[in-house]
């Protein structure tokens, strides 16, 4: 079976969690003997970085990206067989809608912009609007990263029959003691500190984190790893700090993956207080460290910590943060006990079966196709 599998995020000025999840999956499905994946993008005179560079051949389109998107969902063209050739299905990796001359699988991460229109532009509003609008005419099945963006989906117009949860995995190797002293090092990092990860958005709560951390009486430092993304002023929220509290802050900015990992198994607590995910990587990233974890209840990382493998707040009550991130800190068989239960949690989560499920999901819409 030969699927057209949209990779336009990889070059996008912050890829995010969208771009992690379509490499990885993509990197699973290729694997896969009955799948011939290739790639589709927007015309480009350059790869992408490095780290976001495709695991298979993308073939491009002849339009720019933003020509593309707007063709795709105003014109409904180009077809994406003018730069695959003959296809069985289109996956659509993220919420653009190419034109459906193939049967298209939609992954749809979350529909936060119905939830929280106003952490976003007119223009954004503008296109994920039509992006929905197409995709509940025109996507054949919609694969969910979560049960909660499953029901936002269900809520949003999407019928029962088209609905499928497939979560997404975690690529991660356990940090070595020699690592974690490599990291301590180069970062200069407290003996002990929060640790935050992902891209500084409004939706992340950064504001909420940063109040809590202000909350509470601890020696342990606040360390927040991540792209700077859009219509967040972290440095504002950190100015609101006592003097004191503002130098236990580490700003670090993007870090490479070898890095990541072990600064998750170097921290004492990952928080990770997000309004809204469709899925969640850091928690389930932290997680397979044995890294003890708080994070919102509500929202689809309440159920990656499900069955005692974290400790879980309502995001907009920073005392409620700040009292649950004291727990783990002055708890050392709390927090034990947490990082065992998150091991056990993490080790469900495999590439290996989300791309069983979507692989699945390609059939069934082929077959439905005639």
């Amino acid at each position: 079976m030969r699927i057209a599998f949209t990779l336009e995020q990889c070059w996008h000025r912050v890829p995010g969690g969208t771009a992690v999840a379509a490499l990885e999956l993509a990197r699973a499905l290729a694997e896969r003997p009955g799948l011939d994946l290739v790639g589709v993008a927007a015309r480009h005179r350059d790869p992408p970085p490095e780290q976001w560079r495709p695991p298979i051949a993308v073939r491009q389109l002849a339009l720019p990206r933003i020509a593309l998107y707007e063709s795709w969902h105003y014109l409904r063209r180009p077809r994406v067989e003018a730069a695959t050739g003959p296809i069985d299905v289109i996956h659509a990796t993220g919420i653009v809608m190419p034109p459906p001359t193939s049967p298209v699988v939609l992954t749809v991460h979350d529909l936060a912009y119905l939830d929280y229109p106003e952490l976003f532009t007119r223009q954004g509003l503008r296109f994920f609007r039509r992006a929905l609008e197409l995709a509940l005419r025109d996507a054949s099945i919609v694969l969910c990263s979560s049960l909660a963006t499953l029901e936002r989906c269900r809520a949003a117009g999407f019928e029962d029959d088209r609905l499928r949860h497939v979560p997404l995995g975690v690529r991660a190797t356990r940090a070595t003691p020699e690592d974690i002293a490599r990291v301590r090092g180069a970062y200069a990092l407290p003996e002990r500190f929060i640790l935050w990860t992902g891209t500084v958005e409004p939706r992340k709560n950064l504001a909420g984190l940063i109040r809590a951390f202000s909350l509470l009486d601890t020696d342990a430092g606040l360390v927040l790893v991540g792209p700077p993304g859009w219509n967040e002023d972290i440095e504002r929220h950190l100015d609101e700090l006592p003097r004191e509290r503002r130098d236990c802050v580490r700003l670090l900015g993007w870090v490479p993956r070898e890095d990541l990992e072990a600064l998750y198994g170097a921290a004492t607590v990952m928080c990770f207080p997000s309004l809204l995910e469709g899925f969640g990587f850091p928690v389930v990233e932290a997680m397979a460290q044995g890294t003890p974890v708080v994070t919102s209840q509500g929202t689809s990382t309440e159920e990656l910590v499900s069955g005692g493998a974290g400790l879980l707040v309502d995001p907009r009550q920073p005392e409620e943060i700040a009292s649950a991130l004291g727990r783990v800190l002055g708890d050392s068989p709390l927090a034990a006990q947490l990082g065992e239960a998150g091991l056990r949690r993490a080790a469900g989560y495999t590439w290996e079966y989300t791309a069983e499920l979507v692989e699945r999901a390609y059939e069934e819409a082929s077959r439905a196709a005639g």
